[in-house]
């Protein structure tokens, strides 16, 4: 539904009331002319962060392009590497850089890639909305809950100050380049992780166990935070410079530190040679931070925007 409703404002912004065969169109078509119309399947799997990104720039080139049908897969950052390395996707979404082994999987099958920063990300730690206690956390006090072997089962064992209420974690499950970037930062290493938790790929389900816990706790990529905050709080991040809420400002100047980070889609080099995947990326960087804005990303800085389109551009 949120995307039904960003694609008609898209339409309608770039095409007015006739379809928008008068006006320039989202990819760059000049007015009166109408593109190559193009045919084919286009397969992405990947972050579950990053695939409602590829989705809403499928739905918008399908204004354009309606026979390029481009499926999203989300089985999770590391599910989609195996998928793209066993030459079965296009496109790669990914909410982390590709991992040295991941690299020699793809190498052991010739497969070529290209890397591109797409968004920016605050990795957004979320709490029940009845919890009044918890506005900041500490990265200590998230090591505290999160790290391997931890036995908290309270809240007030992280703080004496706060209520003695049962902690109820929730995250994303092992293959989710959002647990790697998580566990990284907070715990100092990736994968380190207690695992008595709720785990999931599926960003709903850690909403669902978050909302129906007031000591729920658990984290996921900004937007799925900003579509669900009729049900959850954000909480405020001091890393040792002060709280900081998660936010677009934040996270694309580094204040928001440790859990602000870079969105990736990877692009396999042979597939580029079929023109409806070349037309897709074109596409997706020429509209990026419009695409971005309107699904609630963080857009790109100007410097990273200029980089992507010269890197879309230079793909043959």
């Amino acid at each position: 539904m949120a995307v039904a409703a960003i694609v008609a404002a898209f339409a309608a912004a770039c095409g007015g009331g006739n379809g928008g065969k008068d006006a320039a169109q989202p990819g760059g078509t000049a007015a009166g002319q109408e593109s190559k119309q193009l045919s084919g399947e286009i397969k992405s799997d990947g972050s579950s962060t990053v695939g409602p990104l590829t989705s809403a720039a499928a739905e918008f080139f399908a204004e354009e392009q309606p026979r390029v049908k481009v499926s999203v897969g989300t089985s999770g950052t590391g599910g989609g590497f195996e998928k793209f390395c066993a030459g079965e996707t296009d496109i790669s979404n990914a909410s982390r850089a590709i991992k040295d082994e991941e690299k020699a999987a793809c190498q052991a099958k010739n497969i070529t890639f290209t890397e591109l920063t797409v968004a920016t990300d605050a990795l957004t730690v979320v709490v029940n909305k009845d919890n009044t206690w918890a506005k900041c956390l500490t990265t200590d006090q998230l090591k505290k809950m999160w790290e391997p072997n931890s036995k908290v089962k309270s809240w007030k064992e992280i703080d004496p100050k706060f209520p003695d209420e049962p902690l109820k974690l929730a995250g994303p499950g092992t293959d989710s380049g959002t647990f790697d970037y998580f566990t990284k930062e907070i715990n100092g290493e990736e994968k380190a992780s207690r695992k008595d938790y709720s785990a999931s790929e599926n960003d709903n389900d850690i909403v669902s166990a978050v909302s129906g816990a007031k000591g729920g706790l658990g984290y996921f990529g900004f937007t799925y935070f900003e579509e669900n905050m009729d049900k959850l709080k954000a909480v405020e991040i001091d890393g040792g410079k002060g709280c900081v809420a998660p936010s677009k400002e934040g996270a694309q100047n580094g204040t928001y530190a440790p859990l602000s980070r870079p969105l990736f889609l990877y692009v396999k080099n042979d597939s580029i040679k079929r023109p409806e995947v070349k037309a897709f990326m074109d596409f997706y960087a020429g509209n990026i931070n419009k695409i971005a804005t309107d699904a609630k990303y963080i857009p790109l800085s100007a410097d990273q925007e200029s980089k992507l389109k010269a890197a879309v551009e230079g793909l043959k």
